[in-house]
């Protein structure tokens, strides 16, 4: 039985962590310096906030220190790295914001909204009315004048901007305006692009109305899986009083330590690191576009994020090319969103973003045999093993 557990293992390791080609825009990978802190001893140890357990005071500086660097990296007045993924962040937002009843805004899951989100998520759990912003498909991006109306007759007590097909940066400065008119509060789920945020290179929510941003952080931002809170003074002291025992009890103090070295990271390199992520999924799209394959807005220059999106009609049909890339060693997911997060930091640059283009347009289009491209793809993840944008 030991060996069947850790020949899954190293299998994982060489074909997911070593041979593919992985343009998940929902996966990253960590430096060694961070993935090290998860297997120390913070793994085994529990603290808690009226002192019942003894021992724990280089958790407690530890977890003084992470939130300052946070702080420091988003210039937010609160910071919390409890919770233990984005969607536990995105429910104790709610939950502070709302009561059973309340109305909300956000982008349909139908536009690339988060589902865990919507009516089968946090909204019907925590019994909650929800519009969708309007939204245009074409642009990617919500229609202002439109959701001006919306508010006003809606009249929702928050709204939450953020989606997981991301493109270009939301209309949280446009809309926080209207927002405020019906007394309601502006928050930001940046689980996509919260790398891309502390490296200061897509939208800046927390100076642009929102009172908030929040979500997970192992995507476009380089750590450990879990989640993140920031916030003003006003809202965030009192949420941070309500995490615990509510939402988080033990807290991972393993997975604070991977993520207070990742926010570290991101201080000293992130602006370089996120800058990359967009010139590469940039030239990715238009090398891809070019290629014959259906990305979408051309029109506004593919994407200002770190993913673009191949549009395919259905995730049926998605899920026919993600299973055709996947035969290469090629990872894909079946909304067919190509993301750049993890090649960057592998150390791939615009003339690599051609490359993969090539190959995804011989696995796909020209049909050719897996095997072959299979061939070319580990030639090109082999020059790329190491993490970049991080310490030595």
């Amino acid at each position: 039985m030991l060996n069947e557990i850790l020949n899954l293992v190293k299998a994982q390791e060489k074909w997911r962590g070593k041979q593919c080609l992985n343009l998940i825009p929902s996966e990253n990978i960590m430096s060694p310096a961070a993935r090290s802190l998860l297997c120390s001893d913070f793994a085994h140890r529990y603290t808690a906030r009226d002192r019942f357990y003894m021992g724990t005071r280089f958790a407690d500086e530890l977890e003084q220190f992470g939130e300052k660097i946070a702080k420091k990296v988003f210039k937010a007045e609160v910071a919390d790295l409890r919770p233990l993924s984005g969607h536990i962040a995105d429910w104790i937002m709610l939950t502070y914001l709302a009561e059973r009843g309340d109305r909300f805004m956000c982008v349909s899951p139908e536009d690339g909204g988060y589902p865990g989100m919507w009516q089968n998520g946090l909204a019907g759990v925590l019994k909650l009315k929800i519009a969708a912003f309007p939204f245009s498909k074409k642009d990617m991006n919500v229609l202002v004048e439109q959701a001006k109306e919306v508010i006003h007759k809606f009249r929702p007590s928050f709204l939450i901007f953020g989606a997981s097909l991301i493109t270009f940066p939301q209309a949280v400065k446009e809309l926080a305006g209207a927002a405020c008119g019906v007394d309601a509060l502006v928050g930001y789920d940046g689980s996509h692009v919260l790398g891309l945020i502390a490296g200061g290179q897509f939208q800046d929510p927390l100076r642009e109305g929102a009172f908030a941003l929040f979500g997970s952080t192992h995507k476009s931002f380089f750590g450990p899986q879990g989640g993140i809170i920031l916030a003003d003074r006003e809202h965030g002291e009192v949420i941070k009083a309500r995490i615990c025992p509510a939402f988080v009890d033990n807290a991972h103090w393993n997975r604070i330590a991977a993520l207070t070295l990742a926010l570290a990271e991101m201080e000293k390199f992130g602006k370089a690191y996120a800058s990359q992520v967009i010139k590469n999924a940039k030239a990715l799209a238009e090398a891809l576009y070019e290629c014959g394959f259906p990305v979408r807005c051309a029109h506004r220059g593919f994407t200002q994020s770190h993913q673009a999106i191949l549009d395919y009609g259905s995730y049926d049909q998605g899920r026919v090319v993600a299973e055709r890339l996947q035969q290469a060693d090629i990872i894909v997911d079946c909304a067919v969103r190509v993301g750049t997060c993890e090649v960057t930091r592998r150390g791939m640059k615009e003339a690599e973003m051609s490359q993969i283009a090539e190959l995804m347009k011989r696995a796909v289009i020209d049909k050719e045999p897996s095997n072959r491209v299979k061939k070319d793809v580990a030639k090109l993840t082999c020059e790329f093993q190491n993490a970049e944008y991080c310490f030595a």
